[in-house]
């Protein structure tokens, strides 16, 4: 058996325009009409939104709007926090409520950072481990 599925997206718009006004602009386009479409067998949640991307496009939306539209449907407060947090996994986000752990790992890692480059050097330039340094204290 054979299936064949096909989306269809479709926008018409035309102007009528009002005599009594003389609106003239050579970058206006008094009517059109888009119809996008694919097939619709094969295709998976990221590929539908792809293609609902282009047709809010071709609608004049603005890229920032459909970007932010599409993140309102991940985090909203009828989705539930552990979606939220799979989402932010998978994208590497860090959720506002996750900063002051992310700030305190931050400040570990600047506060190890410093100390290596006080810490003695060896020959090559290596830090010296515990061992090393009381080995090079007592003159061995």
């Amino acid at each position: 058996m054979t299936y064949k599925a096909e989306v269809q997206f479709k926008f018409d718009a035309t102007w009528t325009p009002s005599y009594s006004s003389s609106f003239s602009d050579d970058d206006f386009i008094p009517e059109e009409h888009y119809v996008i479409t694919a097939p619709a067998a094969d295709l998976n949640a990221k590929q539908y939104f792809k293609l609902f991307e282009k047709f809010m496009l071709c609608v004049g939306m603005c890229p920032s709007s459909i970007r932010s539209g599409a993140m309102s449907l991940v985090f909203n407060d009828y989705v539930n926090e552990e979606e939220q947090r799979k989402v932010c996994k998978e994208y590497e986000l860090t959720m506002d409520e996750d900063l002051e752990k992310k700030y305190q790992e931050f400040m570990k890692r600047d506060a190890e950072w410093a100390r290596l480059k006080k810490a003695p050097k060896g020959p090559m330039g290596t830090v010296l481990n515990e061992e090393e340094l009381t080995n090079l204290e007592e003159g061995q």
